[in-house]
This record gives structure tokens, sequence and C-alpha cells, in this order.
């Protein structure tokens, strides 16, 4: 597996250059001091010779590799002599560099490396292997993108003077410079690359200091998947680097027609694991084990639905729930590395496992808060939200689906202005919405007298059950209440009266007020 320049440097190496990397492991300082037999450990959050525990638990453990981040140059020998002493390999990231994109690049480098040399999916290897093939045969440097710019993987150069400020902000960056972008736009490159299958070939400026290159799409049939480039080094390319160049892009075309697939069905897998886990049809194991997930971490859920009038789910498009999810998607990944979103009937939920302990409601409730109104201000609908509540571990998440429905059930029924909440913001509100749900469901446990008020309004298109439950949530002040319906305090006096005689109602009584209170707040057909 190559990252190479300019992403890491190579500061120690005890057990040679030939070590096997089989995983990538991130290793926060919250995180229980273990590393995996093989693995390369990203030591996240620890800078310098604070990241001298992750070496020697990177030696311990048996890890191929661990990578750190450096404050200052001199305390690579510190770090270095601890490698050599642990018996594993350092590598040192450079500071501008992040985290995910190391953990990205190396997780694609895992993944594409070829399974015994037996040729299959191009008989060319990986893409980072692919790239340092066709940079050999080219003579030039090579990148590989896909059709958003983004980096995908990128040929070794053993000198760095050959390298242009393109290429290094681009692998930097992980993406081309938009300005280089605007530029190559302007001069047509990427409509001729997405209209023929040549080799575009682009001029270097010297003033800005971007050297010649070539270009070519990568095609399936007529979709494009992405493009590889050539920067010329300090020798000229090769006498056949278009002919070279086309080959990679065919090689590279199988290559990622088959991870696009691999990565739908593995996607189709992880939501439907997900799912299983939220409904509480599937256990935490098998989620776990696809993903590489800790039970014993702190999880929770988030819930969402569709709000009101024609933003309800049913009057949503496909594609705009599809928009929905993918935001969302977005959002949580930008908070939690391993969120995943997943619609279960018209519900969106996102399942939130290996939570930091020392996270609370209060962030989550804010992580809720902004996707609803990032919803709100990129696809104008609304979305109701609510926090499930934390739980000790991955078996404890249909618990905390549980809560999330509870929040979105009282939602609806009972009206709550709020849109995010958790269970301790409206509690009051989530029990009333199942004493409804109760009341809704057991005909037998209402009053008659309330029934025929209800029934006698829907003969009469009357206000009578209206005017008592406004009363009522009025503390019985008259005045308040008739403010509330827009009407003579004295018509609702009247409401009141005709209400007692209709039905044999004594709204003196508490416990005729409680249960007025409760069973007229039902659908009108209750």
């Amino acid at each position: 597996m190559s990252l190479g320049e300019p992403l890491v440097e190579l500061q120690a190496a005890p057990a040679g250059l030939d070590v096997e990397i089989r995983s990538v492991a991130l290793l926060d300082p919250e995180d229980p001091p273990a590393a995996r037999p093989g693995a390369l450990v990203l030591a996240i959050g620890a800078r310098g010779r604070a990241a001298l525990p992750a070496v020697r638990v990177g030696g311990r453990d048996g890890a191929a590799a661990v990578a750190v981040k450096l404050d200052v140059p001199g305390q690579a020998a510190a770090l270095s002599d601890a490698a050599a002493e642990a018996g594993v390999a350092l590598l040192s990231v450079r500071r501008d560099v992040r985290w995910e994109q190391v953990d990205a690049l190396a997780r694609a480098a895992l993944e594409d490396a070829p399974s015994g040399g037996n040729g299959e999916a191009g008989g060319e290897g990986d893409l980072f292997a692919l790239a340092q093939t066709t940079a050999v045969l080219t003579g030039g440097i090579v990148s590989i993108e896909d059709t958003t710019t983004r980096v995908l993987a990128y040929s070794r150069s053993s000198d760095s003077d050959e390298v242009d400020d393109l290429r290094r902000l681009s692998i930097l960056g992980w993406q081309s410079p938009e300005e280089y972008l605007a530029r190559l736009r302007e001069w047509g490159v990427f409509q001729r690359l997405r209209a023929s299958d040549e080799v575009v070939h682009i001029d270097g400026d010297p003033e800005s200091g971007i050297r010649r290159r070539l270009a070519v799409a990568i095609r399936s049939g007529e979709r494009q998947l992405g493009i590889i480039w050539v920067q010329e080094g300090s020798a000229a390319l090769a006498e056949h680097a278009d002919q070279a160049l086309l080959g990679a892009a065919r090689v590279a075309a199988l290559h990622l027609v088959r991870r696009r697939r691999e990565l739908s069905a593995d996607l189709t897998l992880t939501r439907t694991l997900a799912a299983g886990l939220l409904e509480g049809s599937t256990g935490p194991q098998p989620l776990a084990t696809h993903l590489g997930l800790d039970l014993a971490r702190p999880a929770a859920v988030l819930g969402f639905s569709y709000g009101s009038g024609a933003d309800t789910a049913s009057g949503v498009s496909e594609l705009s729930r599809t928009e929905v999810g993918n935001l969302i998607s977005v959002h949580t990944a930008a908070r939690h590395r391993s969120a995943l979103v997943t619609q279960v009937d018209a519900r969106i939920y996102v399942l939130l496992p290996q939570l930091p302990r020392s996270i609370d409601v209060g962030t989550l409730r804010g992580w809720g808060q902004e996707i609803s109104e990032a919803v709100y201000r990129h696809l104008g609908l609304s979305l109701r939200g609510s926090v499930g509540c934390i739980v000790p571990g991955l078996g404890g998440v249909p618990e905390s689906r549980r809560e999330a429905d509870r929040i979105l059930d009282a939602m609806v029924r009972v009206g709550v202005d709020t849109t995010v909440a958790a269970l301790p913001d409206i509690q009051a509100e989530v029990l009333i919405s199942e004493l409804l749900a109760l009341l809704a469901a057991h005909p037998d446990l209402r009053d008659p007298r309330l029934t025929a008020l209800v029934s006698y309004d829907s003969r009469s298109q009357g206000q009578l059950a209206e005017t008592v439950l406004a009363y009522l949530n009025a503390f019985g002040d008259v005045r308040a209440a008739a403010a509330e319906l827009h009407v003579h305090p004295n018509t609702l006096r009247y409401r009141i009266r005709r209400a007692e005689e209709l039905t044999g109602l004594d709204l003196s009584r508490p416990d005729q007020r409680l249960l007025a209170m409760l069973q007229l707040r039902l659908p009108a057909a209750g």
C-alpha cells in the first residue's frame, strides 16, 4: 500500500518495507489502548510525544505501522526510537493533511489490493498500482480522479521537485483547486473529455508553475466514471504516452465498475442490517461484525418525520425523499463518521454507534436541529426530529429507537412547537400522547357523554366540544377562553351551560374535567 509524498513520510521501519498492512484503525485518546495485528494505526488526537502510547500499543499488539502528526521536526527522533524499540513502523503525516483523508485513501488502497495476483478485474491490480504502472509507461506523474475531481489514487514520485503546485495541492486538498478547474473549464478541457475517448493535451503555464499534462476520460459505455491525469516531470513524456494512457483508462474503467457494484451491494447489506437492528428483528452482532463496530461503545438514534400539510410523507416525492436522505447522510457524517442513515416505513433514522463517552443529549439535539434547518433551507421541506436515549452499547439501539418514535408520535398527536426534541424536553406531552393513543384504541375507556357531545357538534355543525376544551385549557378563565375562540364571554358561558345540559356533565367536578380534557383531544371521530 502506498500513500507516499506529499501525505506521509516514513520515519522508521524496524521490520523492513515488506510488512503487510491488513486493515486501518483509528486510535482516539478516548478509546481503550489497543490495536489489531497487521493494522495501520492512525493516532488521531495526539501530536508529537503525546503519540508515544499509541506507538507502544501498536508494537505490543502487532500492528504493522503507526501514523502520527508531529508538532515540531525534532520530535521524530524520540518517536522513531520508540517505534524501533516496539518493532513497529512509524509514519509521520503532514500537519495540514486531514486524518479522514489519510483514512479514506488507506482504506481505498487496501480494498483495491489485488488478491493473489490472478489477473481478475483487469489484471493490473489496484488503482494505486495502476497509477504507478501508468507513470512508468508514460514517464509522467499520474493521478486518478472521479467525476467530481476527487483524487482516488496517485503514483509515487521520487523527486519532489518534479511535482508542480497543482498536483501537490490536489493531493493535499483531496481535490483539484477551484481556480485551476475554472481555467480548465474555460479552455474546454472537461467538455472535450466528456465528448471523446481521445487523450487531451494541456499545455503548461510557466507563470503559474503548472507543467504540461495529458488527460483521458475513464468510461463505461457512454458513462464517464473519472479522469486519469499525467503531469510531465523534469523529463519529457514517453513517445507512446497517449497509447499507454488509453490502455490505463480501459483498465481503470473495469476497476471502477467493479468497485461501484461492490459498494452498492455493501450499502444494501449495511442498510438491511441497520434496519433490522432498529426494528429489533436482528441483533447487534451482525452489523458490528460487518462494519467493525465496538458493541460496548455508547449509541443513540435520531428520528425524523415529515411535517404537516404538503410535507407529510405521502406528499413528498420519491426524488425529494432521496435528496433528504442524502442531505441527512452528509450532515451526520460530518459530525460522526460512523453514522448510518436508513428509512423504515415513513420515518428516517440516523443510527449513531460508537459515540464518545462524553456525548450528551444536548449535543445530539443540536445535530438534529442543524439537519432540520438544512433540509428546510435547501429543499423547502419541514422535518420533525427526535433524539432517542443514549444507550451504553449497540444492543440498546431498539430502546433508543422506541424513545425517538414516542417523541415523534407525540409531536403529531398533541402538537409540539419544538422542531427537534428529546424526551426530557416534552415528557408531559409524550405521556399525554400515549394516554390519547390508549383512549383511541379502547372506546370502552371513554365517557359516553363526551362521545355524545362530539357527535352532536358533528350533526349540528356546533362548537360545544371545542368550547369546553378551550374553557378547561384556560383553567376556567372565561375571558381567556373567549379570546382564544374569538367570541364574547357571554357566548362562551352559554355554550358551557348548553354542553352540561345536553350531556349531564358537571364541570365543577375535577375528575370529569380531567377526563374531558383528555377525551376531547381525540380526533373528531372519537
